[in-house]
């Protein structure tokens, strides 16, 4: 397949535009030339030196990641960025990226996946940002206790890491919201929901005392962790589509 056929399409099924001015990420194809072709595709979490390396060993024309290399411009090449360039220009390997486009896709998207995982139903938006939501919020087919729904989301990629709790709310768990990576910032916004929950991937020191004093629980479960649902459901998309297609896993821990 044409390389700009299957990036337009993917900017099509992703609704890229609508996330360009809240979005640093420049969503879309990062590296690579509008004229090529794809028939090997590899997908992953981060585009990094660990990863480039396994797509060039699956033989990949391309590096489809969650994030990439330009965040809010890129003003030189030097360092990291030149390497990382050097090493995807060297394999002849292309990068697409889609962040926060595939973080809050209805169907493909971190949050949507996170949210089948857990087993929720009656799923909506959730995680308002500018004109578009970056998360999922619903309601547990089967209530969890705090720990019930600690060791589910330990059943992660989370490299070894357990999922920090901050047990501020109810013991039983019905109501969910999800922004997976970074996503305490939706903290008020869950509270206002009246959730009894907060799943994210990390926090931030201030978190504690607002969920505290909220009462509400927080789940850490790893920005890693909870990001590697969109890059599968693309992977899958991608097979649908003809193209030959291998899940890169590379957790951070973190």
């Amino acid at each position: 397949m044409q390389l700009s056929t299957l990036t337009e399409r993917l900017d099509d099924r992703l609704d890229t535009d609508a996330y360009a001015d809240v979005d640093a990420s420049a969503n879309g194809l990062q590296v690579g030339p509008e004229t090529g072709t794809v028939g090997r595709a590899a997908v992953a979490v981060d585009a990094a030196a660990a990863t480039i390396e396994a797509a060039a060993d699956a033989d990949a024309d391309l590096l489809v990641t969650h994030h990439g290399l330009v965040w809010g411009g890129l003003d030189r090449v030097t360092g990291r960025e030149y390497d990382i360039i050097a090493a995807l220009i060297e394999s002849d390997i292309a990068l697409y990226v889609s962040h926060l486009p595939l973080d809050g896709h209805e169907s493909l998207g971190n949050a949507a996946g996170l949210a089948d995982y857990l087993g929720l139903d009656a799923q909506e938006p959730f995680g308002t940002l500018g004109p578009v939501t970056i998360g999922q919020r619903g309601r547990a087919t089967e209530p969890y206790t705090v720990a019930e729904l600690r060791s589910e989301l330990a059943g992660l990629d989370t490299g070894g890491r357990e999922p920090q709790v901050l047990d501020f709310g109810p013991e039983t768990i019905e109501d969910v919201a999800i922004v997976t990576g970074s996503g305490v910032d939706w903290l008020d916004e869950a509270v206002a929901a009246d959730v009894d929950a907060l799943v994210t991937g990390e926090g931030k020191q201030q978190v504690y005392h607002e969920a505290r004093e909220a009462g509400i629980n927080v789940f850490l479960a790893g920005h890693y962790a909870t990001e590697t649902f969109g890059v599968e459901q693309l992977g899958e998309l991608l097979s649908e589509w003809g193209v030959e297609t291998t899940t890169l896993s590379h957790p951070t821990g973190l």
